[in-house]
């Protein structure tokens, strides 16, 4: 079996009024682009995030890791925490970043999903729910779209939330967010798992469900720009 072929890019990406760094890799063909929202107090080296995202381009989808904060807010957030809860915030650089994706060469035209984990799932629905054109589906793995407030209602994009069963206050808060998403969703709890996913076989499966979603809801035609002022 031949090898796949990888573009692997690093790279300084405009969003909104900052520069984001990040890891743009590209398998050949691709089959859809997810952009990764990560939780407080983690970056785009989270190694859950990197082991998921190298599932999910194993099954054919290029992966964008990205850090939200910049480098200085990253150290004031480390002091203060200011900014992880900052959910609006970080909606609107991934928006950007959406945007973004598709005018770069090796993702334009394709259809973008995001995976949010933590208080990143609360961002990528919000940045879903204001771009509808250009964000086709969402993955939350132990995530708290509760912190999505009003936004949960325009949320059109497919929608999976991943809660590990021994998280039950997360249970709860998926489930109440559940019945605010007016799209199509599924809800789907890791028998054993914790909030992090750590016990053996449990980040398995939620690569595996989340390529499933993905897959499902970003393959087809290509997609046309839909919103050529986003990531401005």
């Amino acid at each position: 079996m031949n090898a796949v072929r990888m573009n692997l890019e690093r790279l300084e990406i405009p969003a909104a009024d900052v520069v984001l760094e990040a890891d743009v890799v590209v398998p050949r063909p691709a089959s859809g682009v997810v952009l990764f929202a990560h939780g407080s107090g983690s970056s785009r080296h989270s190694p859950r995030n990197r082991y998921v995202a190298g599932e999910l381009r194993r099954a054919g989808l290029a992966t964008v890791l990205v850090d939200l904060l910049t480098p200085l807010e990253e150290e004031a957030d480390l002091r203060t925490g200011e900014f992880r809860f900052d959910v609006g915030r970080l909606a609107v650089r991934l928006a950007a970043l959406a945007g973004w994706l598709a005018r770069h060469e090796p993702t334009a035209g394709l259809r973008v999903g995001l995976f949010g984990a933590s208080t990143g799932a609360a961002a990528a629905l919000a940045a879903a729910a204001a771009k509808p054109g250009l964000v086709r589906a969402v993955v939350s793995r132990g995530g708290r779209p509760d912190l999505a407030g009003e936004a949960l209602a325009a949320v059109r994009a497919p929608t999976l939330l991943i809660v590990g069963e021994r998280d039950q206050a997360v249970i709860e808060l998926n489930r109440d967010a559940l019945a605010r998403l007016p799209g199509r969703t599924g809800l789907e709890i890791v028998p054993g798992a914790t909030h992090l996913f750590e016990e053996p076989g449990a980040l398995e499966r939620v690569a595996a469900l989340a390529g499933d979603w993905f897959l499902r809801h970003l393959q087809g035609s290509p997609q046309a720009p839909q919103d050529p002022q986003a990531g401005g």
